[in-house]
């Protein structure tokens, strides 16, 4: 099977290694984990049954920030998988002018495409990589090409075989001392001439069901029309051996193959994760007006989810197979407000707990790409070494929930918010005033730079 297997976790290993990005929501944890391994249990079930066994799609039910959409992206980063993100009030019913509901998997189709073509190109690095040093060669020493001396008179006096055949190793000689030169970055800064693909410009259509893949055909067909237009840049070699691999290494590839393989990973491993799925439920006791638009989002949805086959310009791609997992707050609308049949075709559905302070506490620290480490690898880029006291980041864990409950609930978001007000004066002042050296943020920083702010309401409503 060409299809990339998902990846062979147990579910509890699945969860572990959700633990180290994302703090808390357990019982979402398990139930991707689940998910996951399913599918590699299906992929190895009997032939006979395994195209019966579709996937539990999934409705993560919970206020903002709380982690819904990372454990849907790292789910997939896990499975090596297509993954797609998409907001449920970005499309509109058939018929109305906007993108349909099956322009997301036409999009997570593109996505597959490219990634396969990535995995294609770093399997055939090392030969790109050969090519592109000999195509620098060819412009700063061009090879000497023997030619024939058919319907030419040369004289018997002339030993031109001799004189072809010195030039060549001559030739030869000097090319492999600057071989190795620029196999050792020792030609780096010098500055060449290219001959560069020019950019294609980009075009799209908007209108009834069909007219956005006719409109990306039509790109695709005026793209081929007439010769290639290329472009001339002068470029230090450092850039051009950056710029010719990517060529180089996608004339390597198989594109076809890579189409093929594009395809069975949407349809047996494709991952789609609908945001706002409550923006598009009607709401209870509402009639008529918006209502019927978001319904009929609802059911052009509804085929996608249950299984139907989507045109796209890479071929049929059937979504059986496609994982779905949805979400939404909830505040105003419920799930059972959702078309019935939609409400059935998301039978698994976690409710995530909100955020507490230790919460916060442990997403400052725990996660290999907590916001606390993020800000100490920019900082230490220019040489400054930024330090965060326990008690520090306990205040600023406090802080969030506290304004989080007196302000309006934005989960882990409110940690981005807190977070540059406190560190804008440092983040201002280096290089200039704070050229190199530690900076520690302690306690007493945190409340002179959010005390007032965090006390006087209006401006915690404005600023924090």
């Amino acid at each position: 099977m060409s299809v990339n297997p998902t990846v062979q976790l147990t579910p509890r290993q699945i969860v572990a290694e959700l633990d180290k990005y994302i703090i808390g929501q357990n019982d979402a944890k398990k139930s991707v984990a689940i998910a996951l391994r399913n599918r590699w249990r299906r992929l190895r079930s009997d032939q006979e049954i395994r195209e019966d066994i579709i996937p539990n799609n999934i409705l993560l039910i919970g206020p903002t920030g709380v982690g819904k959409t990372e454990i849907a992206r790292r789910l997939a980063k896990m499975a090596g998988a297509p993954f797609l993100k998409v907001e449920a009030t970005k499309y509109t019913e058939v018929g109305y002018v906007g993108r349909d509901v099956e322009s997301m998997i036409r999009d997570l189709t593109e996505i597959a495409v490219n990634l396969v073509k990535t995995e294609m190109q770093e399997s055939v690095q090392e030969r790109a990589q050969e090519m592109v040093i000999e195509r620098i060669l060819d412009i700063l020493i061009p090879p000497i090409t023997k030619t024939g001396a058919a319907g030419f008179h040369v004289s018997a006096n002339v030993d031109t075989e001799a004189t072809s055949d010195s030039d060549q190793e001559l030739n030869e000689r000097t090319r492999q001392r600057f071989r190795e030169k620029l196999q050792a970055g020792e030609l780096d800064d010098r500055t060449i001439e290219l001959d560069m693909k020019a950019a294609t410009p980009m075009m799209q259509i908007f209108g009834p069901q069909g007219m956005e893949e006719m409109g990306m055909n039509l790109q695709e067909v005026l793209g081929n029309l007439g010769p290639k237009k290329t472009k001339k840049r002068q470029v230090p070699i450092r850039d051009a051996k950056r710029l010719l691999l990517a060529e180089e290494a996608e004339k390597l590839i198989d594109h076809d193959n890579a189409v093929s393989q594009a395809l069975e990973r949407v349809q047996q491993a494709g991952i789609i994760f609908i945001d706002e799925l409550d923006k598009i439920a009607a709401k209870s006791g509402d009639k008529g007006g918006v209502d019927v638009s978001r319904q009929g989002v609802q059911r052009d949805l509804l085929p996608i989810v249950e299984g139907s086959t989507v045109t796209t310009k890479y071929g049929m791609v059937k979504t059986d197979h496609i994982l779905f997992i949805a979400s939404g707050a909830f505040h105003v609308s419920k799930p059972s407000d959702l078309i019935p049949e939609l409400q059935g075709r998301f039978p698994i559905r976690v409710e995530m707990q909100s955020l507490t302070e230790d919460n916060f506490y442990q997403i400052l620290t725990i996660p290999r790409n907590a916001l606390t480490k993020q800000y100490q690898a920019m900082l230490d880029s220019e040489g400054v070494q930024l330090e965060f006291m326990d008690e520090a980041l306990k205040e600023i864990a406090r802080i969030a929930a506290e304004v989080n409950a007196s302000v309006e609930n934005i989960g882990a978001r409110r940690l981005h918010t807190i977070l540059s007000t406190v560190l804008e004066e440092i983040l201002f002042m280096v290089p200039d005033e704070i050229p190199a050296g530690k900076v520690v943020v302690d306690k007493e920083y945190i409340e002179k730079r959010l005390g007032n702010l965090v006390r006087n309401r209006d401006l915690s409503h404005f600023i924090l």
